[in-house]
């Protein structure tokens, strides 16, 4: 797992119910799912663009409701996502 991949695993795992459900190995997928399309849709400043942010939160969505993250978190981790590929944005997109 990749530093990037860990990040967004971290953020996954703060629900202890997401833990419980769905496991470590479900979980860590979903991380690598979320980095790898994430990486891919990033676009020069899209956290600064509503609809470039919105297509990014709807497909976070998407990935969570795909692997059955429990629905009642689901807002939060979204968040927590979003913010932690905004920490990464900058070197994704220099194509690092």
């Amino acid at each position: 797992m990749s530093e990037e991949e860990y990040a967004f695993y971290q953020a996954l795992t703060e629900n202890e119910s997401a833990v419980r459900e769905l496991g470590h190995p479900v979980l860590r997928a979903l991380a690598q799912e979320l980095t790898d399309k994430l990486r891919r849709s990033a676009t020069i400043n899209w956290q600064n663009r509503k609809d470039a942010r919105a297509r990014m939160i709807a497909m976070v969505k998407v990935l969570l409701a795909i692997h059955k993250y429990p629905p009642d978190k689901q807002a939060e981790a979204t968040e927590k996502v979003i913010a932690q590929a905004e920490l990464l944005a900058d070197s994704w997109a220099d194509g690092a």
